[in-house]
């Protein structure tokens, strides 16, 4: 069962899935539903015996389409509505073993091709408002499957966290005449201090607002409200600056980091937000190489976060793990 209930308090859409609490936890090397199933074996998620990246609909979904009728009767105060909408997995590889940061650079580019393909055609759909692209890393985090995957979920609403950034965005706008999150990088580039590697297309830093110790913003350096207007070089360059970025969360501490990667784009309901401008969040919960960042009362309670550390001495720190190829923080790969 799943359906939508309105928040009165928050004025916002929770999502209720009750059928999830029977999903696939933490299983066995051998019986990973998302591995390609073997002659033989038993049968996985996935048919063929070998696959570069893949798509396709998550088996405990937390919205479908078409989506059951609520079990509830709304009220004047307690709407209900169906949870209208498509959840997919992205499996990134065939290898069970790994994370996206073994991806080389190519692969990592046919991922960006992947996440814009599913992007467009969810969001020609027209019952979804929002694509939400996004990978859970790491036990810490909550995963349920170790395999190297992330998530894509098609909302019937925009959700609220984004919904507050279009507001912020559009309220610049109309103050200034500009755009939000290019004056933010302007504001970075201007310090310096907060970056953590860049080149030519993208931008990736700790934002002087930054709410974790080792969160990482990457943006655009040019005006795109989504990946649907980037060119070849910034598609490139994007798969550049995610491996860029990876490489440096595992070599912090040499271990393999945990993080959620959250993609921002704009909404697909139709609307016009030139305002709003792509960019992808990194919130790893990890204060120090033993110690988490736990969401607790303050965060949890009255949505205010805590940072202990400074934004500039942990990209300080990220900027120095290796690989870095100049003091500059720009940092070019290339194709082994």
């Amino acid at each position: 069962m799943s359906e939508l209930r309105w928040h009165p308090i928050l004025e916002q859409w929770v999502i209720t899935a009750t059928h999830r609490q029977d999903r696939t936890f933490l299983p066995p090397d051998d019986y990973c539903p998302i591995c390609p199933t073997k002659p033989g074996a038993f049968p996985t998620e996935i048919p063929d015996e070998n696959y570069d990246i893949v798509v396709f609909d998550n088996k405990f979904p937390s919205m479908n389409h078409p989506a059951p009728e609520p079990a509830v009767e709304a009220t004047e105060l307690y709407k209900v509505a169906p949870a209208d909408g498509v959840c997919e997995v992205i499996s990134y590889t065939s290898r069970h073993i790994g994370t996206l940061t073994d991806m080389d650079l190519q692969g990592m580019r046919n991922l960006v091709d992947v996440w814009t393909d599913r992007y467009r055609d969810l969001g020609s759909k027209d019952f979804i408002d929002y694509v939400l692209i996004f990978e859970n890393k790491g036990k810490d985090i909550g995963v349920t499957l170790y395999h190297p995957h992330g998530q894509i979920y098609g909302f019937p609403f925009i959700p609220p966290k984004v919904q507050r950034e279009l507001n912020s965005a559009e309220n610049h706008k109309a103050k200034t005449g500009k755009c939000l999150f290019c004056d933010i990088i302007a504001e970075e580039q201007k310090d310096g201090r907060r970056i953590v590697v860049e080149n030519d297309s993208f931008f990736a830093a700790i934002p002087f607002f930054a709410r974790y110790p080792y969160e990482v913003y990457i943006l655009s350096k040019k005006h795109h409200p989504s990946m649907l207007t980037f060119d070849d070089k910034e598609k490139m360059d994007l798969a550049n600056i995610l491996k860029a970025v990876l490489l440096k969360y595992d070599n912090l501490w040499g271990i393999s980091l945990p993080y959620m990667m959250i993609m921002h784009q704009a909404p697909t309901d139709g609307g016009d937000y030139d305002h709003y401008h792509f960019h992808i969040e990194f919130h790893p919960p990890n204060r120090t190489e033993n110690k988490l960042k736990y969401i607790a009362g303050c965060e949890t309670g009255a949505g205010s976060y805590i940072n202990d550390t400074l934004a500039e001495e942990k990209a300080e720190e990220l900027r120095n793990a290796e690989p870095s190829t100049a003091a500059n923080t720009h940092l070019v790969l290339t194709e082994d």
